[in-house]
């Protein structure tokens, strides 16, 4: 066989001898159970991308709760103003000279 002979059966039938000794059946369970181990562990993988998928959701869900809650609080909490709050300033010179920024009693 030349190199280039190599690669002319390539397929399904290629593989296939006449007999194939005695190990074959050994070599045929070994790849099934290779295959169900790979299978169980790309299973677990799934679990955990699942499960890491939903904890962003929850993490992404509380950070939207709490958010609104910040933006109710801030519309809710404006600062009130009463009629004795009303600060008095005049321009004397160059600076600004506040009225009614003392209170009494303090």
């Amino acid at each position: 066989m030349t190199q280039s002979d190599r690669f002319a059966h390539i397929g399904f039938a290629a593989r296939r001898r006449a007999g194939g000794g005695i190990l074959a059946p050994l070599f045929w369970l070994a790849g099934v159970v290779a295959a169900a181990c790979a299978m169980a562990v790309g299973a677990l993988l799934a679990i955990f991308a699942a499960a890491a998928v939903a904890v962003f959701a929850l993490v992404g869900g509380v950070v939207v709760f709490l958010t609104g809650l910040a933006m109710r609080a801030r519309r809710t909490a404006a600062p009130v103003r009463r009629a004795d709050d009303v600060i008095e300033a005049r321009k004397v010179g160059g600076t600004w000279v506040t009225y009614g920024w003392d209170r009494n009693g303090r």
